[in-house]
């Protein structure tokens, strides 16, 4: 039997899984067991877990029939655990290092407690951590082991039950079981106190207690659910009157509970308006039928409180709590004007704009910061023409980009008048970047960020604990986030990322990528016309060479002698270089592109194209290559810097483990690679299934189709994906010329 179970149930925290399943899993101590419950949890959150346990032999899995709530699911995982003490640890929460070894060890010094009480720290999204503010309670004084009636100040800790360790047996032997509701720890953790009898203390924080930035904590939102707190203190002193040896703690328990009411009663984040008074009667009722024989009330205004509580006396303390709710609106009117100054710097055109009704069909598009009619907005306003041509579409254009624009696209210069009308007026704004910070989001607004690739390196909040990141406005940025109505998705690894990275209230869509559509619905015609149109014979292989941007170079300088490529590879080859958006023109390139053999594409409109044209794809850390995947044809991963990149922008997979195909680390090797064919291998070929797998799964040609649909036309069944067997990739170059000569 492992010393230790912990317990792990999962409902809907597919992007904080993994980081609490890692922080067990890598504790030095090893003798533990997880039993992990998926509570029928709708996103991935059980597949995950599965994924953990086939490769864990220590993780056991329990799927759930029907969600049934957390204390249900703790007693899931309860039935199944076989270790001497019992853990709790919410999934999105962490155990710190060293945590599994300093609780053993303090078990062991203690003679094996009922129960081990450990600390606990808040974390943050900005990264602050504070630590919990009672952790005075756990020094240790007096007897190593204890009763509750020794330290009864142990009580006024936090009603949780993850800072602590409980001796299975124990458990057991009170037939302890948390009920179902939503303030299901108040009954476990009070009746297991007060009928311990061997209690220890560990100095020490053992979990990190997420504070999630965007809320999923039911006790911290206004609802009717918070009447919940009624049945389970009936079942705290329905406990009290079973053991009537535990008599002497009906007066703290009393306490507990009427500091309880008053807190869901003053706090603005809980309880309806509507619902006030009627929850004010229902706890003077428990006050009175539960008030102890010569109960002393606390001193000063609290203990006037309690008084009214007894009264029944609801207007009165309404009353009493007029001063804490002016404070309040004072504060709220001061973030009032701030917002308001905020608003007066703008441009008073704009002002009057917000003030006129939303139109509700104008579509705002935009695309890499407003440099071109492209990517994923461009594919969903493709489709939004065809399935929905009474919505006006109108693109936002850099006034130094206006020039690029295809004919008959209607836009907008960015800044003008007609931009700020645009964006005020619109109901639905599309972009694969976020829209200036100056852009306020209205109510009754639709915002859609496509994003604008699949990701390796770190992105949003993740970024915080690289070097290349330190300059970040991480506040500002989530802010930004806020305005998110979707989130689209290329993949479910996307899909936690982004979850994990910008945490706000967005719904997440798993439609695949618009752009990608293209790369699945070609047909032969659409390769010939791409590679026609860069001036590629028939016979002529293309590599396109597409290194992404590196936050430590300052231009685009190729890891890559891309005169020696040419040189070395023949006149049957022709490399097209593809430099980063951020980079612009480079001399390096443009020195070469006169022998004919080496093209720069870096400014070509529509990436999908030289996909479609190119035989294979030579790249480094660029998403790139999960868009290129779905083509179905050989990717080089050249990555001669990757300890430096991985390090200094931080990545979530190792590409030198898991890459779509060949890996090489030095211009010799890849020449060779490139030279012998090695690179289109069998052995290849099964890194790309894995790859597409697992980074294209969504992407069936219809994922532009999703997005409208659900968005624009409010349909909420999504269409199936076709499933990933039975598509069939876009015929290859070598393929679409072999069906010309036919």
């Amino acid at each position: 039997m492992p010393t230790f179970s912990v317990i792990v149930p999962a409902y809907k925290v597919q992007g904080y899984l993994s980081e609490c399943l890692d922080s067990v899993l890598g504790q030095g101590y090893a003798d533990f067991e997880i039993v992990a419950v998926d509570d029928c949890s709708p996103d991935a959150s059980g597949a995950i877990l599965d994924a953990y346990a086939d490769r864990d032999a220590r993780i056991r899995v329990i799927h759930l029939a029907q969600n049934v709530g957390l204390g249900l699911a703790r007693n899931a995982g309860l039935e199944k655990a076989r270790g001497d003490y019992v853990l709790f640890l919410d999934s999105d929460d962490t155990l710190t290092d060293g945590a599994l070894a300093a609780m053993a060890e303090r078990i062991d010094a203690t003679g094996g407690p009922d129960i081990l009480v450990y600390d606990y720290a808040r974390t943050y999204w900005d990264g602050r951590v504070r630590r919990n503010q009672r952790a005075d309670l756990l020094a240790y004084d007096g007897s190593d082991v204890f009763s509750l009636a020794e330290h009864p100040h142990l009580l006024d800790l936090l009603q949780i039950v993850w800072n602590k360790a409980y001796r299975r047996a124990f458990v057991a032997g009170t037939g302890l079981a948390f009920p179902p509701g939503y303030y299901e720890d108040a009954p476990w953790t009070f009746c297991s106190l007060i009928t311990a009898e061997r209690i220890a203390l560990l100095d020490r924080v053992c979990v990190h207690y997420r504070q999630r930035r965007e809320g999923g904590n039911i006790l911290k939102t206004v609802s009717r659910r918070h009447f919940d707190i009624f049945d389970q203190y009936r079942r705290v002193f329905a406990y009290l009157d079973a053991h009537q040896e535990l008599d002497q703690w009906r007066a703290p328990l009393f306490r507990k509970m009427v500091d309880h009411y008053l807190t869901v009663l003053e706090r603005p984040d809980r309880l309806p308006r509507n619902a006030r008074a009627e929850f004010f009667r229902r706890a003077a009722a428990d006050y009175r039928a539960r008030l102890p024989l010569n109960f002393p009330r606390p001193p000063g205004n609290h203990g006037r409180k309690y008084a009214m509580l007894g009264r029944g006396a609801y207007t009165a303390m309404t009353g009493a709590t007029h001063a804490a709710k002016v404070e309040e609106q004072v504060r709220k009117h001061a973030r009032s004007a701030v917002i308001r100054s905020k608003r007066g710097a703008m441009d008073l055109f704009y002002r009057a704009q917000l003030r006129m009704p939303l139109d509700e069909n104008l579509a705002v598009f935009s695309a890499y910061w407003s440099r071109s009619v492209s990517c994923n907005p461009a594919a969903v306003d493709a489709e939004l023409a065809r399935l929905a041509p009474h919505v006006r579409r109108v693109w936002v254009i850099r006034p130094d980009a206006v020039s690029g624009v295809p004919a008959g696209v209607e836009h907008v210069r960015a800044g003008s008048r007609e931009y700020w009308a645009a964006v005020a007026r619109a109901t639905y704004l599309v972009n694969n970047v976020n829209f200036a910070d100056a852009v306020v989001k209205r109510e009754g607004q639709i915002h859609v960020q496509t994003h604008h690739g699949t990701p390796l390196k770190t992105m949003g909040l993740d970024q915080r604990r690289y070097p290349a990141s330190t300059n970040m406005d991480f506040a500002r940025l989530l802010r930004r986030c806020d305005r998110w109505d979707y989130s689209i998705s290329s993949n479910r690894h996307s899909t936690l990322v982004w979850e994990r990275a910008y945490p706000s209230f967005y719904t997440a869509l798993e439609t695949g990528y618009p752009r990608n559509d293209v790369l699945v619905r070609a047909g032969a015609e659409d390769v010939r016309r791409a590679r026609a149109a860069l001036g590629l014979a028939d016979g002529t292989k293309a590599f396109l060479y597409m290194p992404t941007h590196r936050e430590y170079q300052p231009d685009f300088r190729p890891p890559l002698d891309l005169a020696r490529f040419a040189r070395e590879l023949g006149p049957d080859v022709t490399l097209l270089v593809r430099g980063h958006y951020f980079y612009g023109n480079s001399p390096h390139v443009d020195e070469l592109c006169r022998t004919g053999r080496i093209v720069d594409v870096t400014a070509h409109p529509r990436v999908e194209e030289l996909y479609l044209a190119a035989d294979a794809l030579v790249t480094d850390y660029s998403s790139a290559m999960f868009d290129y995947a779905v083509l179905d044809r050989p990717v080089i991963s050249y990555v001669p810097d990757w300890d430096i990149y991985s390090a200094v922008r931080g990545t979530y997979f190792d590409l030198t483990e898991e890459p779509p195909g060949a890996v090489v680390t030095t211009q010799e090797e890849l020449l060779a690679l490139l030279a012998s064919g090695a690179h289109d291998s069998a052995e290849t070929a099964g890194r790309r299934d894995a790859f597409r797998r697992r980074f294209c799964e969504f992407d069936d040609g219809r994922a532009a189709e999703r997005v409208v649909r659900r968005v624009f036309l409010g349909e909420r069944t999504p269409l199936p994906f076709v499933p990933f067997d039975e598509r069939r990739p876009v015929p290859t170059p070598a393929q679409a010329a072999e069906g010309r000569k036919v």
